[in-house]
Formats: C-alpha cells, structure tokens, sequence
C-alpha cells in the first residue's frame, strides 16, 4: 500500500516505535487491538459515486449502511513491571480515507505511559502522553465524553463510594507570524488547555451508577485573539443489566470555550456560547433479537443565533442462524435553526450480515445493505449536511466490514 508523501515519516515512526515495542521485553506479550470499517457502495445521485445521509451535528446520522469514509486504528500495548510498580506502554495509529482508492491520512492517536503501584499511592493509576477518554452512542458514532489529546492525569483514587480522577490537558498555539516583521498574524488556530474533574461508579441504584465530569477550559492568546474561558458538566447514569443490555444516560451543560462533550467548542468562544442536551440509550439482547436506540434533544446558543436539534432511532438485529443476522436501522433527525427553514431527515438502512455470533455486539460483521433517505429543501440546502442539492431523496447500496478485536 502506498503512502501519500506527508504519511510516510509517520509510517516510518510507527514501524520503529512497533518495533521497539515488540523487542523491548520478549519475556512480555504485546497486546494487539484495534478496530475497521469500510467496503464498496454507489448510489443513485447522479454525478456521485457514493452519497451519505445525515444532518450536520453530533447525533444526527445514523451510520449504518450510511459511511462513505474507510477508517481503522490499530493499538499496541505492552504491560511490564518494575521494582513492584506495573507499567503499561500504549501506541495507537489510525488510517482515514474519504474514498476506496486514496491514502488519506495516517497518524498517532494515542500514545502513553500509565504506571500503578507506586508506594504512596499503590491504587493510583498515573498517566501521561497523548490519551482518549471516550464514551459513545454506537449508531450514531458520537462520543458524548470526549476528553482526549495530549496531557497528564491520575484515576482510580477510592473515596469509598466512587471513585475520583484528575486530568488536564493542552493543546499549543501554531504561531503564524509576518515573513517580513515576524509580528504574530491573527491566523484563528489559538490553542488552549483544560483541567477535568471526574467523580465516577457512584452507586445510587441496584446495578446503577453515576458519573459526574467538570470542566475547566481557557484558550490561548495568540495573534492578537484573545482566548477566553470555558465551563462544562456532564452527569451520566449508566444502568448494567437492562434487557440483558445497558441504558445510558447523559444530562450536559458548557458554556464559553468548553464544548458539550467536555472537550473544547472553540479557544476563543465567549460566555454568550453556551448549550445543553439530555441523551437516552438503551442497548438490549433478548434472545436472538438485539440493538441500540437513541433519543437526543439539544440546545445551542452562539453569537449566530440558536439551534435545537432533536433525533430518535435505532438500530435492530435478528439472528436467522448462529451466523447470520438480519439488519434494520431507522432514524429521524431535525435541526431548528433561529431564521432558517427547519431541516428534516429520515434514513433507513436494511441487510443482511455474516458474523461469528447471533448477538448484537459479535463482530466482525460482513454486512450487505440498501440505504433510502427522505429530506427537506432546506436541509439539502445546506452545505454542511452534504446532502444532493435540488433533490429531497436518495438511495444508496453497497457492502460494509466492521470489526473490532
């Protein structure tokens, strides 16, 4: 497989950071996990080899038969010991391309150090490098927690009734400056920082538990913008043993620079950006039928004006056999904005699958669909959906693999 020219110095330090991995302790197994999608479709849109449904906004697309990207990563991770300390050496690449034939992009996702066991804090668990902490909602392929990048933290710290974690993290300025005075240019690629508290398995029901996440962001200066502060909170409750499945739900605040899924909304966002949403998931598996469904309501509050986004849908499997299953998504998205048109879709996804199991969750799955999707004018009309213009529906098909291991 060829690289494009700027992946290839990353090839190249993956390939020798892997192999400093593998070699670095042969009496130690290296972990090796990872995840991938992709697969051949075309559509009935004239002029597009592929099209794809959704509204722009998190949660408002349904993804399955209904990617139009290839993506993958890949980890490596090798735990170790050291005078009774365990440490754990974690890398992870990822691969995206928007297309079958082209080598997009390659890059490091993860790659860190965490360390347990050290003598005045053995149950602590200590972190540094480039890190991820998500939490998700499958078919929609939304991270509602997204507190990831390069930074430092501790978990694991028992307060006798849940848990506590610190974490901060920092994202750095690129400087732009005037090739002739070398005077900072207001290029808008301000970075910025920020410091999460997580209280979490907070009991408060049989098989239920609490999580609880605050957020403090500031951006950089930088250019003559001026970065400003930010304030989030995200309260989940996550119950086990529903319908031989899982609900989640998620109750969120940000205001300013800080985004609702904890992470940033912009470095120079001011206090008067602000937004909310309530998030409900339940996954279930009863007897040969599974799925995950989602109900999300959310209010955004910019200098542009107001936003309320609003979905509901899932995604249901029936096993046929042991290794075949049958596939329904459906789901309906909408998007208010203040002085627009309201935008409206409704997707429907059905197929077949190969599998090594009946279950919902069992990959990999080798999956056949068709993909039908109704939508307004205005949400055509709007180029941030990628959706046909002068057209209010469209079909695609086509052939998907998804596995994780």
């Amino acid at each position: 497989m060829q690289g494009t020219r700027g992946s290839r110095p990353v090839l190249r330090l993956v390939a020798a950071a892997a192999t400093a991995l593998c070699a670095a302790n042969a009496a130690h197994a290296v972990d090796w996990s990872g995840y991938f999608r992709g697969g051949p479709a075309a559509t009935t849109v004239s002029g597009e080899s592929r099209q794809c449904y959704g509204l722009a906004g998190p949660g408002l697309k349904y993804r399955l038969g209904n990617e139009c990207d290839f993506y993958g990563e890949f980890q490596l991770a090798q735990a170790m010991k050291a005078d009774g300390v365990d440490y754990n050496v974690v890398l992870m690449t990822n691969f995206y391309s928007p297309q079958t034939e082209t080598n997009k992009d390659y890059g490091i996702e993860m790659a860190y150090v965490e360390m347990k066991g050290v003598d005045f804090a053995p149950n602590t668990l200590f972190w540094m490098g480039k890190r991820r902490d998500r939490d998700d909602v499958h078919i929609v392929d939304t991270f509602f927690v997204n507190m990831s990048g390069v930074g430092a933290g501790f978990t694991n710290v028992d307060l006798g009734g849940a848990k506590f974690g610190l974490s901060g993290y920092k994202s750095d300025s690129q400087a732009v400056r005037d090739p002739n005075t070398g005077a900072l240019l207001p290029a808008g690629n301000n970075g910025g920082g920020r410091l999460h508290a997580d209280l979490y398995d907070i009991g408060v029901n049989p098989d239920g538990k609490l999580r609880v996440v605050g957020t403090y962001a500031r951006g950089d200066s930088q250019g003559g913008i001026k970065g400003t502060n930010g304030y989030g909170i995200s309260v989940e409750h996550v119950q086990d043993k529903f319908f031989g499945g899982g609900n989640h739900i998620w109750l969120q605040y940000s205001q300013g620079s800080a985004g609702l899924n904890q992470s940033f909304s912009s470095f120079t966002a001011d206090s008067d950006n602000k937004g909310w949403r309530i998030v409900e998931s339940p996954s279930w598996q009863v007897g040969a039928f599974g799925g995950q469904a989602i109900v999300l309501y959310q209010h955004d509050q910019t200098n542009a004006g107001k936003v309320n986004s609003f979905t509901i849908g899932g995604r249901g499997s029936y096993a046929l056999s042991k290794n075949v299953k049958f596939l329904t998504e459906l789901g309906f998205s909408q998007k208010k904005p203040d002085g627009s048109d309201t935008e409206n879709l409704t997707k429907l996804t059905i197929g077949p699958a190969l599998s090594t199991g009946p279950d919902f969750w069992k990959r990999p799955e080798l999956r056949l669909y068709v993909t039908y999707a109704d939508f307004n004018k205005a949400a055509a009309d709007n180029p941030a959906n990628g959706l046909p213009v002068g057209k209010t529906s469209g079909v695609s098909y086509g052939a998907q693999v998804e596995v994780w291991f």
